[in-house]
Order: structure tokens, then sequence, then C-alpha cells
């Protein structure tokens, strides 16, 4: 009976056309767009090294992680000027440097002139090599950026928040899904809901066959982006898969919980759960990877709560460091992010009653 009902489900999944739009044609086309949008901008847009001064640095961790980023092919900066604060202030008024990392306090402080990709990179670099704490040694060695990359990392970030965002969508079969079996929403709940039949069965089968479809979805844009847009997710691929189907997992406890907890028609849920990833992934970078940094600058809760942002910071990572730390912190993030949502979604749906059908 359970393989019975996984094949309805897949099937019945598999033949909605609107379904099938959000979670697979819809990041398609966005993805093309994307590679569209981004395939010549590292010609036209491409990041030279720039120079920056250092104030009051003692910290010879940071000092390490200044000379990894001068080194390699594509490295950050081209000249650091190790100075005091009076004469980087002359060289920045003079605009022979971008800005200043001064240590003056004890901690780095980033003084620029204006907004721009550099100054951008140059935030993103210090926050992300300190991470905004004491660091030895150690820590700072493990965490050095890969200056080799930093030229991709501005655009690459967009085919992480679709990746995030496809994994959400997923949400989408499962509110479907559980809008069949719930009594008050359709007349096949109301006869499932008089029926002998084991709801947990029907829940697990349907949920497993909306998985698996997001999972085929997933792996069709995975496919898509590698082979025709050529995009480079880096040299581990299998660990972008664990996290990309990680996260299709959120999706779909994510879509469990909308489901279940909102007392809406099913288009609503629908409606509700599109316009919460696309805020989610407008959080995570979609639009820009500047929006990121100022949400992990000025309040961090926000992406560490944030699915579309485990994935996206997740795949970030991956690419961009040379340690495994962050992936794996997020990876369990959404892990964890996942079962909270269906225990939530078993509680509540344990509990809601319909004497009156």
């Amino acid at each position: 009976m359970f393989i019975h009902n996984y094949r309805y489900f897949y099937k019945i999944l598999t033949k909605n056309k609107g379904l099938l739009f959000w979670t697979l044609i819809f990041p398609i086309i966005l993805g093309t767009f994307f590679h569209m949008a981004f395939k010549d901008i590292e010609k036209k847009e491409s990041i030279n090294p720039f120079n920056i001064a250092v104030v009051g640095n003692k910290n010879a961790a940071f000092r390490l992680a200044l000379d990894e980023a001068q080194q390699g092919k594509n490295p950050i900066f081209d000249e650091i000027y190790y100075t005091d604060y009076d004469e980087a202030k002359k060289l920045l008024e003079e605009e022979k440097i971008i800005g200043i990392i001064d240590w003056t306090t004890g901690k780095p402080e980033i003084y620029v002139n204006k907004s721009g990709t550099n100054e951008t990179i140059l935030k993103y670099f210090v926050d992300e090599t300190i991470i905004d704490k004491e660091i030895d040694y150690h820590f700072a060695k493990n965490n050095i950026v890969d200056a080799t990359r930093v030229n991709i990392s501005y655009t690459m970030i967009e085919y992480y928040t679709l990746i995030a965002m496809t994994a959400l969508y997923g949400g989408a079969l499962s509110i479907y899904m559980i809008n069949k079996l719930l009594p008050n929403m359709s007349s096949m709940g109301k006869r499932i809901g008089v029926s002998p039949v084991k709801k947990k069965n029907l829940v697990l089968s349907g949920t497993l066959a909306s998985l698996l479809v997001s999972l085929i979805s997933m792996s069709i844009l995975l496919l898509y982006t590698l082979v025709v847009l050529k995009v480079n997710y880096g040299d581990d691929l299998k660990k972008v898969i664990l996290l990309a189907f990680t996260g299709c997992v959120a999706g779909i406890s994510l879509g469990l919980f909308i489901g279940i907890v909102l007392k809406t028609n099913e288009n609503a849920k629908i409606g509700i759960l599109i316009a919460i990833t696309m805020f989610l992934s407008f959080l995570s970078g979609m639009m820009g990877i500047t929006m990121k940094y100022v949400i992990d600058k000025n309040i961090p809760i926000l992406n560490i709560i944030n699915p579309a942002n485990m994935i996206t910071d997740g795949l970030y990572s991956l690419y961009y460091y040379t340690h495994l730390d962050r992936y794996y912190f997020n990876l369990i993030s959404l892990i964890i992010f996942s079962l909270t949502l269906i225990v939530i979604s078993s509680l509540c749906l344990r509990r809601q009653k319909y004497d009156s059908i």
C-alpha cells in the first residue's frame, strides 16, 4: 500500500504543470538570464588588484592573510602600505589607495571614501578573515581567502542563490501534497478522513514523493548549469550536490509547515512560500553580494536562521575557503532547520480535528 501511495503522489505531482514551472522551468529560465547577464562581466568589469594601507597591525596571523592575498594568479591587493594613520589618510585622500585597515584599537576598522566593488571586497575580506574576534595563527592559516578565486565570487553568488531558491521552491510540492490529504482542504482529504487508511503512511509516502520530484528538479538544474551554462562549482562537486539535496529537504519541510499551519487555500499557501523564498534569497545575496555582506555585518542572526543563506553560504565557503568548517556548519544548520519544522508540523497535524466534516 505504501508503494502504491508513493507512486500515486509522484504521478499527480509530476502532472501538475504549475508545480513543475516553479520547481524546474522558472529556475532554468532565471539561470539562463543570469548567464546572459554575467557571461562577459569579468571581461567588462574585471577586478584588478588594488592598493590599501594598514595602520597599527601587530597581528601576525592577519599579516599572513594579507601576504597570501597578494599572491597567486589573481591577487586581491597590489601594494599594501604599512604606515601611520596620518600618512594613510593622505594616501586615501589622494586616491592612491582604496581603503585603510586601522588596527589602532586592537580590532580592524575600515575607512573608505566611497562604496564600490573593490571597497566591498576589502570589507568582506577583513570580516571573513577576522570574523570579528581575536585570531591565532592556526585560525588565520585555515581561514585565508583563496585569492585566485575572488574574481568570480560576486557573480557565482547568483548561481548559489539560484540553487537555494530552487531547493526552497520544492516546498510547493509538499504544500500541494498535504492539501490533498487535509479534510478541510480537498474532497480527497474528506474521503481519507473517514477511511481506515493510516494517515501516517499517506503523509510519509506523499512527503517522500515530493522530495523525489524536488531532487529530480535540482539534479536537472545542476546538470543544466554545469553542462549548458558552464558554471564552475569548484573541485568538490559531491559536496555541492550534498548541500543542494539537503536544501531540498529543507524546502519540503518548509512546505509541510506552511501547508499544515496556515488555514488558507492552496494557491495562497504557495504564494506565501514563493514570497518567503524570494525574500530569503534576497537577504542571502540574490540581488547582489553587498546585501549578504550588510546582513552578515549588521543583523547576522537573520542569515544564521535563513535556510537560503545556509545553502548559499555553504556553497560560497566550499569554493572560497580552504577549510570545510563553515560548509559543515551550514549543512548541519540545514538539517536542524528541517527537523525542527518537521517536528512542529507533525505536532500541529496531530492536533487538528475536523468534527464538522
